[in-house]
């Protein structure tokens, strides 16, 4: 395996591989581990490669107070304090073993974004197979340090980070741990318009650093995450949800069981088109 691939439970991941997919659950369980279940199922028969968590509660990854810095200002969650928005999308910790077992049942990957050291904790007790640091932990760079002792592979998401930004993750992703790492062009804007999506920057990551380059996709639809594989990306991420009319903290821009399976179907059939850069014909084409 090199520099350029990592390996997530078997699954190879890099350039020359078909496109890794996440399925990102969120908080759009809804409260409800039954619906929780569901979303794994749904994942799965949508032909995802992994179910992603997101590994916290209100009071370890902010504080109670509801003054400057800790009431949302614009967008999706205007308004809403921080405190009160963790509180209502966090995924109970002691559902994590539940989950993780379901996971196993129906044979879909599960890892998932802790977002301090006691949630790595948990995380490894499970047996999580990589982890994902999300973008606005990417300047954490002792989590990224902590989760990468493991020797297990990280995926980082680049939201809002600046060249030197990702440089210093990347640094300490290396240094601390060998498991590998990926990178996720992401844009943390909920939802992102797709004038804004940006993705030349996954061909620009790719020439920068030698690993896995993917997307981390809050557009609406599946037409940006299509065209991300044709730029490069090795993985792909995207919310979703059982139906958006259900509500949810990120309902709203989530994808819906059946556009799931149609983004699946789409970025593997770019990595199938990509081809290669030669003036060779066709087998279709003979005949002409």
């Amino acid at each position: 395996m090199s520099a350029r691939t990592i390996e997530i439970a078997g699954r190879r991941i890099g350039p020359g591989e078909p496109p890794y997919v996440i399925a990102e659950m969120s908080g759009n369980h809804n409260g409800e581990i039954a619906r929780a279940f569901h979303l794994i199922e749904a994942a799965k028969e949508a032909g995802a490669d992994a179910i992603k968590l997101q590994t916290y509660t209100a009071d370890t990854i902010t504080i109670d107070h509801g003054g400057p810095g800790f009431v949302i200002k614009g967008g999706l969650w205007d308004g809403r304090r921080l405190y009160d928005l963790y509180r209502d999308a966090h995924t109970p910790w002691e559902w994590h073993e539940a989950l993780f077992a379901k996971c196993r049942d129906v044979g879909i990957t599960v890892f998932s974004s802790p977002f301090d050291p006691t949630a790595v904790d948990l995380l490894e007790r499970l047996g999580a197979p990589a982890y994902k640091i999300a973008s606005f932990e990417l300047i954490d760079t002792p989590l990224v340090r902590y989760a990468a002792r493991i020797g297990k592979p990280l995926i980082m998401s680049t939201g809002m980070a600046d060249a030197a930004e990702i440089a210093d993750a990347v640094q300490a992703a290396q240094e601390a741990g060998r498991g590998g790492f990926a990178l996720l062009h992401c844009v943390s804007g909920y939802p992102t318009p797709v004038e804004e999506a940006n993705l030349k920057r996954i061909p620009a990551l790719a020439a920068s650093y030698d690993c896995p380059i993917g997307l981390s996709d809050h557009t609406m639809g599946t037409e940006v995450a299509v065209a991300a594989v044709a730029l490069g990306a090795a993985l792909i991420e995207k919310h979703f949800t059982l139906a958006r009319a259900d509500g949810g903290p990120d309902a709203a821009f989530s994808l819906e069981p059946h556009e799931l399976a149609d983004l699946v179907k789409g970025v593997r059939s770019a990595y199938r088109a990509l081809g290669r850069p030669d003036y060779g014909h066709a087998s279709s084409e003979q005949s002409n």
